[in-house]
């Protein structure tokens, strides 16, 4: 019975002394925590980290020629973009500031296409008035192509209706991968493509 004693004063002597290092283990995390959140919070934020709302981009600056952005290289261009008024946060520089709406925070890529002096309302008008003389294939740079469709009165008019309507839906372009010139704000087709990341929405029957 002494010995059953000893062992229990012993057993919650040794519980009374974890209590205080629990909390003292507690505590210390605790200050931890609020150290790392005070110096998450004195970050400023990077103004390319600005949410839809907070800045405006001003509109990309088109070449007369290549009815592309400025300095489009890589399918890439660049816009300025100014964060709103009483904004805080790390410029393009890398410098913390205070924004009045007109400083210019940081620059957005967008996307340009790679073009090389084909026009594409040429092309039409070839197709549709020179097609069965195969003009439309030597200036999109198919030769081949184009001595077959004069030699054969352009495949006897069917040929040049394919064309034609390849040509007008930006099917068909120029030989070397690039794309027709035309008018930024005009009627150009973007292709969509279906790959394994493509979100599919379920279709919800009544």
């Amino acid at each position: 019975m002494a010995a059953q004693r000893v062992k229990s004063l012993s057993g919650s002597k040794r519980q009374k002394g974890t209590v205080p290092a629990l909390w003292a283990l507690g505590i210390v995390w605790l200050t931890c925590l609020m150290a790392r959140d005070v110096e998450g919070g004195d970050s400023p934020l990077k103004c390319e980290d600005l949410r839809v709302g907070q800045y405006i981009c001003e509109d990309p600056k088109i070449d007369n020629d290549t009815q592309e952005p400025v300095k489009c290289t890589n399918h890439t261009a660049y816009v300025a973009c100014h964060p709103a008024p009483n904004i805080t946060c790390k410029d393009f520089s890398g410098n913390e500031t205070q924004f009045t709406g007109k400083e210019i925070g940081f620059y957005r890529p967008i996307e340009c296409r790679n073009v090389n002096g084909y026009s594409y309302k040429v092309a039409v008008a070839l197709s549709l008035f020179l097609g069965w003389l195969g003009a439309d294939r030597f200036y999109l740079g198919y030769p081949a192509l184009g001595l077959l469709k004069f030699c054969t009165v352009g495949f006897c008019g069917i040929g040049s209706l394919i064309d034609f309507i390849l040509i007008s839906m930006q099917i068909v372009g120029p030989s070397d991968g690039s794309s027709y010139i035309i008018d930024y704000y005009g009627a150009r087709l973007t292709r969509l493509s279906i790959t394994n990341e493509t979100f599919r929405k379920p279709q919800m029957y009544p």
